[in-house]
């Protein structure tokens, strides 16, 4: 224990047992849910650090504070290091997190009212891709485009060209939380050139291996905006980083700051800064690749045992279980029975699911902390296994005892980034 936890376990007990706890699940679990992963031990010592300290407002050369001549350069170098790392000509790295960072894009380069073309939430889409109970569902008009879970999951584009010429959005926006293929970014771009429409990309839960070279880039095929979270697949802290054309680098800057927020968080932004520089390494672009490998190990293993996957397999770093089809179980329950075990995944929603978002028909999981942490195709393999068996005995207490050692003694053979190394 270092001096700062011996300071904080004497101080504030509760709060130290809760952070031990958390230690020691991660250390004996396995993390399982797509949008989650190990960061590196140099981001937490960033997150912190001094620069937690740091009021900026504004961006290097332009702050309404005085002393921020060291958060200038660390800002510049996470803004040089991500448009070199996208192929992007302008870089925002100031968006707290995934939701402000695209509300920044619509409040900035759109007016109330305006339409949006984006992905069904059901078939794959985020909350901000306008979902009714979000804040942008309300303020800005949301047409939505759907997958043909007969096709799988194939995006019907005669069909979305012809809804977009229907309602001629303002933006064609591509983006998934829950969506296990990639997307044919050309084939966006022809539609939303043929309407009139600027081209956004949420890249979330790929932006780590759109970095490492593993997944296609939507800046290559010309588009207007990219996003992404820099946590999830880029194993760096929770913030957001918006990269677009130099033609729209002024209204993204207004809306971010001083448009939506305030003082960006500068111990992210350095940690940001970091997190591009490991993910600009080969080591990175092998990681990349192994994501992919091992989610598609983990989809091939999960058919053999009799499992219905969403879209029939995965082209990135998720799947998506038909918990319902395949086990008689809903999303919620079956998340219950595989944390009894050790495996951390997420309940998930289905393409036109008749269940409830609380109790949906699904659950999500995939690779990236599971190989950020060593585990192997093998391993992956291996887990597939103990999925199938604990969903179908979720009641049976030895069985589920006996897949909890089994689960346990598999994760401490790896060590946790920033907790054993």
């Amino acid at each position: 224990m270092d001096r700062y936890q011996q300071s904080l376990a004497a101080s504030d007990p509760a709060i130290h047992a809760a952070l031990m706890g958390e230690e020691d699940r991660q250390r004996d679990g396995i993390e399982m849910i797509p949008s989650e992963n190990y960061t590196y031990p140099e981001v937490l010592a960033l997150l912190g650090s001094v620069f937690t300290n740091k009021y900026a407002e504004g961006y290097p050369g332009r702050r309404y504070y005085g002393g921020n001549l060291y958060t200038d350069e660390i800002e510049t170098l996470a803004r040089e290091r991500a448009c070199a790392l996208f192929r992007a000509e302008h870089a925002n790295v100031q968006p707290l997190s995934g939701s402000p960072m695209n509300q920044a894009v619509y409040l900035g380069l759109l007016q109330p009212g305006d339409t949006i073309l984006g992905m069904d939430l059901s078939h794959g889409g985020h909350l901000t891709h306008g979902a009714p109970v979000s804040h942008m569902g309300r303020l800005f008009h949301f047409v939505r485009y759907r997958t043909d879970p007969t096709n799988k999951g194939a995006i019907d584009f005669d069909t979305l060209r012809r809804t977009a010429r229907e309602t001629r959005p303002k933006l064609v926006l591509c983006g998934y939380t829950s969506y296990p293929r990639d997307y044919d970014y050309a084939a966006f771009k022809a539609i939303a050139d043929e309407v009139g429409a600027l081209t956004m990309a949420d890249v979330s839960h790929v932006g780590g291996l759109i970095a490492g070279g593993a997944m296609r880039n939507p800046l290559d095929a010309g588009f207007d905006i990219l996003t992404t979270t820099t946590h999830k697949s880029l194993r760096g802290p929770r913030g957001g980083m918006i990269l677009c054309r130099k033609a729209h680098a002024k209204k993204i800057d207004a809306s971010v700051f001083p448009g939506l927020q305030g003082g960006p968080h500068m111990n992210a932004v350095a940690a940001i800064a970091v997190t591009l520089k490991f993910a600009a390494q080969r080591d990175f672009q092998v990681y990349a690749r192994d994501v992919l490998t091992h989610a598609r190990t983990l989809a091939a293993r999960l058919v053999e045992n009799g499992v219905t996957l969403v879209t029939g397999g995965t082209d990135n770093h998720m799947l998506v279980i038909d918990t319902w089809a395949s086990f008689g179980l809903d999303g919620a329950a079956a998340e219950t029975v595989l944390d009894s075990i050790g495996l951390t995944v997420n309940k998930q929603i289905i393409p036109d699911d008749p269940r409830p978002a609380l109790r949906p028909s699904g659950i999500r999981l995939g690779t990236p902390a599971a190989t950020t942490r060593g585990l192997n195709g093998q391993d992956m393999a291996r887990m597939a296994d103990l999925i199938a068996a604990a969903l179908r005995a979720p009641s049976e207490k030895n069985v589920l005892r006996g897949l909890a050692d089994t689960v346990r003694d598999m994760a401490r053979r790896y060590p946790v980034p920033g907790l054993d190394t």
